[in-house]
Order: C-alpha cells, then sequence, then structure tokens
C-alpha cells in the first residue's frame, strides 16, 4: 500500500490532506495550551482558598485552632497547598513536554511538507514542459507533411500541364523535394520527442512521484505516531502525580482521622473553667406566717438608727438591690428562631427566692464592711473601657491560674533566651582576653551589664506572677465554702465572723478580682453605706431599642414593655440573651434580646460597633 501506486493521480488532494494534517496538529497544541492554562488558573485559585481560610496570626481566630478539628481543618489547608502545587507541576511539564517539541515539530513538518512537494510540482512542470516539446513537434511534422503533399500535388500538375516551361515544372520538382525532405525532418524530431517524452513519462509515474509520495506517505505517517505520543505524554503527566496527589489526599483523611471529640471537650472545659463552685439549695422561705421582725432585729435598730429615718432595703424609686447582694439576671431565653407567640409572657424564669431580711442585716451589722466591692466596681468598670489588670483579676479562678501560668513560662522563656545571650558575651570576652587584636575585652562590659540587668527584672516579674499564681493554687481547692455563701445556706450554717476583704472576691459585676492588701476592720451604718450608695451615678446611655414583641416582667429584675414602645439601652446583651433598659429614670430591667430591636449609638462608651 503506496500513496505513489495508488494516489499517482491525487497531487492536490494531498497537498490538501497533508496541510490539514498540520492544522490538526496545531489545534492539538493549543488545547494542550488551554489545559495548562486552565490548571495554572487553578491551582492559583486553590492557594489563594488555602490562604484565606488560614488563621490571621496573633488574633483570637488563631487561638481557636488549638482543637483537634481546627487542626485537622488546617492540615487540609496544607494538603490542598500541596495539592495545588501538583496542579503546577502538570502544567509546567505539559509545556515543556508536549507543547515545546510539538511546536518544534510542526516547523519541521512544514519544512519537509514544502520541500517535497516543491519537488512533485517540479516533476510535473519538467513533464509538462516534454510534453509541449512533443505536442510542437507533432504540430510541425503534421504541418511539414501537409506542406509536401500540396508540392508534390503542384508538381505532378506543373508536370502534366503542355503549356508550362519546363524551368516551371523543374522548380515545381524542387520545391517538392525539399517539403518532402523538411516533413521527413520534422518526422524524424518527432519520433525523437516523443520517445524522450515517454521515457519521461514513464520516470515520472514509477519513480519521480512514487518517491515523492512515498516520503509525503512518511512525513504524514510520522505525523500520525507523534500525535499518539503526545496523548500518552499527555496522560503520563497526570499519571505521574496521581501518588502524591493521593498522599494529599491520604493526609487529609488521616487529619479527619486525628480529630478526638473527648480531646475538644476537654478543651473546652479548660478555656472556659471558671474554678467555681455551683451554688447550693436555696432555702425555703414560709409566707403563710406574716413575717416578724425579731428582738434582735428590733433592737439593734433601735440602737443605731434612733433619729434616723427608717432604712431602705429595697433602695430608692429606682429599684436597687441590696448592693452587697449580686445582681442575679433572669436565665436566658429561649432561641431567638423561635417565636414569641409560642411563649406568650417570653422566657419564664422561676421567682428567686430572697434571703431573709434579717439575715441581710446581720450579716451586713457584724461581719466587715465589703468596701472592697467598691474598688471592684471601679476596677469591672475600667475592664469595660479596655484596660487588663496586670494579675488578670478579672478573670475567674481557673481561667487567671491559665494565664498566670502561661505568663511565667513566657518570662521563663525570655530569662533562658537572655542567659543563653549573656553566656555569648562571656565567650566572646574570654575570646578577647586571650587574643586582644580581635577585639576590646572592655567594648563588651556594657553590653554584659545590660543584659544581667535585663535578666534580674525578668526574675522579679517572674516572682511577682509566681507569687499571684501560688495565691490562686492555694485557694483553688478550697471553693466549697465559697459555694455555701453563694448558696445562701453561709449565714444560718456558720456564726456571723469578721471576714477578710480578699476572702470574698467576686464583684458586683461578676467578674474575679484579687485584693493584694489587708482592710482594717470597721463598721459603718447603714444608713451611712445607703447614703454613699444612692450617690452613684445611673447607667448612661447607649442607644436605644424597639418592642418587637409584649413582654410581662414578672420575675425580679426584668422589666415589662409593650410592642411598639421605645426605650433607652444602657446594657447590652453580653452573651445570655437579655438587654438591660430604661424607660425613664425610675423604671429599668432586664428583657429578651430577641424580643427588641436594639439600635447601639456608636459615639457612646462601652458601645460596640456591629457590621
Amino acid at each position: 500500500m503506496s500513496w505513489g501506486t495508488e494516489l499517482w493521480d491525487q497531487f492536490d488532494n494531498l497537498e490538501k490532506h497533508t496541510q490539514w494534517g498540520i492544522d490538526t496538529l496545531e489545534k492539538c497544541i493549543k488545547f494542550v495550551k488551554e489545559r495548562t492554562e486552565i490548571e495554572l488558573s487553578y491551582a492559583k485559585q486553590l492557594r489563594n482558598l488555602s490562604k484565606k481560610y488560614q488563621p490571621k496570626k496573633n488574633s483570637k481566630e488563631e487561638e481557636e485552632y488549638k482543637y483537634t478539628s481546627c487542626k485537622a481543618f488546617i492540615s487540609t489547608l496544607n494538603e490542598m497547598n500541596d495539592y495545588a502545587g501538583q496542579h503546577e507541576v502538570i502544567s509546567e511539564n505539559m509545556a515543556s513536554q508536549i507543547i515545546v517539541d510539538l511546536a518544534r515539530y510542526v516547523q519541521e513538518l512544514k519544512q519537509e511538507r514544502k520541500s517535497n512537494f516543491h519537488d512533485g510540482r517540479k516533476a510535473q512542470q519538467h513533464i509538462e514542459t516534454c510534453w509541449k516539446q512533443l505536442e510542437s513537434s507533432k504540430r510541425r511534422f503534421e504541418r511539414d507533411c501537409k506542406e509536401a503533399d500540396r508540392a508534390q500535388q503542384y508538381f505532378e500538375k506543373m508536370d502534366a500541364d503542355i503549356n508550362v516551361t519546363k524551368a516551371d515544372v523543374e522548380k515545381a520538382r524542387q520545391q517538392a523535394q525539399i517539403r518532402h525532405q523538411m516533413a521527413e525532418d520534422s518526422k524524424a524530431d518527432y519520433s525523437s520527442i516523443l520517445q524522450k517524452f515517454n521515457h519521461e513519462q514513464h520516470e515520472y509515474y514509477h519513480t519521480h512521484i512514487p518517491n515523492i509520495f512515498q516520503k509525503i506517505q512518511e512525513m504524514e505517517e510520522r505525523r500520525i505516531v507523534r500525535i499518539g505520543e503526545s496523548m500518552k505524554t499527555y496522560a503520563e503527566v497526570d499519571r505521574q502525580v496521581i501518588p502524591i496527589i493521593g498522599k494529599c489526599l491520604d493526609g487529609i483523611v488521616k487529619a479527619a482521622e486525628s480529630i478526638d471529640q473527648k480531646n475538644d471537650s476537654q478543651l473546652v472545659i479548660e478555656a472556659y473553667k471558671s474554678g467555681f463552685e455551683p451554688p447550693g439549695d436555696i432555702e425555703f422561705e414560709d409566707y403563710t406566717q406574716p413575717m416578724k421582725r425579731t428582738v434582735s432585729d428590733n433592737s439593734l435598730s433601735n440602737s443605731r438608727g434612733e433619729g434616723k429615718p427608717d432604712l431602705k432595703f429595697g433602695g430608692k424609686s429606682k429599684g436597687k438591690l441590696w448592693p452587697f447582694i449580686k445582681k442575679n439576671k433572669p436565665p436566658p431565653p429561649p432561641p431567638a428562631s423561635a417565636s414569641p407567640s409560642a411563649v406568650p409572657n417570653g422566657p419564664q424564669s422561676p421567682k428567686q427566692q430572697k434571703e431573709p431580711l434579717s439575715h441581710r442585716f446581720n450579716e451586713f451589722m457584724t461581719s466587715k464592711p465589703k468596701i472592697h466591692c467598691f474598688r471592684s466596681l471601679k476596677r469591672g468598670l475600667s475592664l469595660k473601657l479596655g484596660a487588663t489588670p496586670e494579675d488578670f483579676s478579672n478573670l475567674p479562678p481557673e481561667q487567671r491560674r491559665k494565664k498566670l501560668q502561661q505568663k511565667v513560662d513566657e518570662l521563663s522563656k525570655e530569662i533562658q533566651k537572655e542567659m543563653d545571650q549573656r553566656d555569648a558575651i562571656t565567650k566572646m570576652k574570654d575570646v578577647y582576653l586571650k587574643n586582644p587584636q580581635m577585639g576590646d575585652p572592655a567594648s563588651l562590659d556594657h553590653k554584659l551589664a545590660e543584659v544581667s540587668q535585663n535578666i534580674e527584672k525578668l526574675r522579679l516579674e517572674t516572682q511577682k506572677f509566681e507569687a499571684w499564681l501560688a495565691e490562686v493554687e492555694g485557694r483553688l481547692p478550697a471553693r466549697s465554702e465559697q459555694a455555701r455563701r453563694q448558696s445562701g445556706l453561709y449565714d444560718s450554717q456558720n456564726p456571723p465572723t469578721v471576714n477578710n476583704c480578699a476572702q470574698d472576691r467576686e464583684s458586683p459585676d461578676g467578674s474575679y478580682t484579687e485584693e493584694q492588701s489587708q482592710e482594717s476592720e470597721v463598721k459603718v451604718l447603714a444608713t451611712d453605706f445607703d447614703d454613699e450608695f444612692d450617690d452613684e451615678e445611673p447607667l448612661p446611655a447607649i442607644g436605644t431599642c424597639k418592642a418587637l414583641y409584649t413582654f410581662e416582667g414578672q420575675n425580679e429584675g426584668t422589666i415589662s414593655v409593650v410592642e411598639g414602645e421605645t426605650l433607652y439601652v444602657i446594657e447590652e446583651d453580653k452573651g445570655d440573651g437579655w438587654t438591660r433598659i430604661r424607660r425613664n429614670e425610675d423604671e429599668e430591667g432586664y428583657v429578651p434580646t430577641s424580643y427588641v430591636e436594639v439600635c447601639l449609638d456608636k459615639n457612646a462608651k462601652g458601645a460596640k460597633t456591629y457590621i
């Protein structure tokens, strides 16, 4: 099967077919090139995606990635980054192994095709020239034969005419002979050219054209083979990265299998454990009998309250609670998605039992006044404004212990770093002492003294934090007494004693505080304290809110609102589902956050900006 024998007369069609083959090859190159661009774009998008969800340094989000599930997510992001790298490898290998080679081969193929078809056209032109020569000699031979016939007929006519002179007859005979000779010469020339043409034509159709077409056939077959090889390379480039991609996917699976839900739960405990004990049972108060003031209460009030108005344990018209008792917010409301219609009066919480008034008054009159509560209040206010105490006294005991331990560890690392630097400077000084030409040992004294001073400062800092840490760790186990105090049973089980200010570290705002100094024992009259507490400035409004639903505040600390009513916000939701609002100077309390639409003033202190 040869194109030279089978397609000897299809020169033009072969020329079109080979051009189509080159176009097909260039189409394959374009396809692979676009594939490489897609791979690069995909790899870039994967890298950007991985980078987008990486935790930012020195941010709260970075601290959250201590959980195994978050670590697995980070591992997945890193594996996806490596996965993207493999797609970049695919693009690079396809560009170098396919596109570059095929582009060079196309140029060579075009040159070879051009040369082969140039030879074919040259052979065609040669055979066409021979054909034209044959046709020319044939026409000349035909013309000379006709001329010789006419000359012979003219001679015979002259020779038969008796009126023609002999000279004319001789002239006609000579002319006929000349024409006959010319016809013979034309015949010989035509025969020679015909033989030559037949030879050239045989060579053309049986030698030149087959050879040229055979070269074109081989060229086209090489092109087809090259396309097949490129397709194999195209597949192999993908196949080469499959093991690495498989390792990336195995890494993701391994990261997923490393997730430990129990460990994450323990980390949540470590992160948010306060160290406090839950409150005890609330004492039952029998309201079937009218409450009567005890003799001790009457005598105490008569001895200390002569000439003064009655104590207002309920505060002024603002409805203040007794200042030494922590103001408890109602339990959190149901999820915001729940319809308020399902709960007509909003989240219902059980009525909080109040301690007997006599117990509270006796505790106040017989125990050390809790003046530190005002300092704690100021400290809590400063914390809300952004100032964090150095000893982390704003945190619950367990969290404070963790923070102090972390600070001690950081200081220890810094001390070790400074000590290594001091050792290095000392060694350098020894080298200078042994080899004075290398440097002046005295030049290092200032640096050595500075490093020693830094070490001393860091050690003092470490001792300070270790002292705080020891104090916290020493107080953590003894928490049952505090639990009893919070439950209200402390007053009935223990006799009135003088308490140290450092023993009660829970400030009115719920923050945990520590007092270093010991307060002297003082006695303060209830009326004097009431006057001091009445001077307290009311909380400023930080925005407004509109009631979305009607809420009947039946529990202590809540306030009733009507749908559509506009009120002032004085304390935003702290995450417990309640917002503190004020209707006027005399009425304030908590309402469920889901029942109101809050609009905070960005310029107000303590207001957060929500985006």
